[in-house]
């Protein structure tokens, strides 16, 4: 929303709380998942599912290129984060899981690995050629789960100094999650 210039007014819902089982959250996104994005006339679930509706449907920074190649390579990226490595660090995974611990480590290192061998082909300042694009705003947000699951980030130095090189950049940097108001260290009593 940032990149597309719009304003928007942030509802945290509390993970660590399970605000996303809340009746009234429920009744958002009957799944429990955040995202959300709850627009006039109609509610989108899903990180990627917004994404789309926004590049399709809003004007601003293009972050999907016109190039059919760069495009294809783009998409690549932007699912195996969101469906190969992202899905199976999710809270509600992780609850069920006796080794809660090593289980996000283990699979983000095998996506990282998977990753890496492809930006190797792809990269050029960020992760498709020199202009940010969906795979980015996708990157930028797994290279912090994967520090905060203690995964050897350095291990993969293309995804390093492709986040190093977005971490300054205003929509990321103001989007951060710490300086988002429910990250659990912003919280006041």
């Amino acid at each position: 929303m940032n990149f597309k210039g719009l304003g928007y007014d942030l509802k945290p819902i509390s993970l660590a709380d399970d605000e996303q089982h809340d009746e009234e959250f429920l009744k958002i996104n009957p799944l429990g998942f955040v995202p959300a994005l709850k627009l006039h006339d109609r509610v989108l679930i899903d990180s990627y599912n917004i994404m789309i509706y926004l590049e399709e449907n809003r004007f601003g920074y293009k972050l999907i290129p016109e190039d059919n190649d760069e495009k294809i390579k783009v998409r690549e990226i932007v699912l195996l984060i969101v469906c190969s490595i992202q899905p199976i660090q999710n809270t509600g995974v992780l609850k069920k899981l006796d080794d809660y611990e090593e289980w996000p480590k283990f699979w983000i290192a095998k996506g990282f690995k998977a990753l890496e061998a492809i930006l190797s082909k792809t990269a050029g300042k960020y992760c498709v050629g020199d202009k940010i694009t969906m795979a980015d705003v996708c990157l930028v947000p797994q290279v912090f789960n994967a520090r905060k699951y203690k995964v050897e980030v350095e291990d993969y130095p293309l995804i390093v100094r492709i986040d190093k090189e977005l971490e300054n950049h205003p929509c990321f940097s103001s989007t951060h999650p710490y300086k988002q108001p429910d990250y659990p260290g912003n919280k006041t009593n």
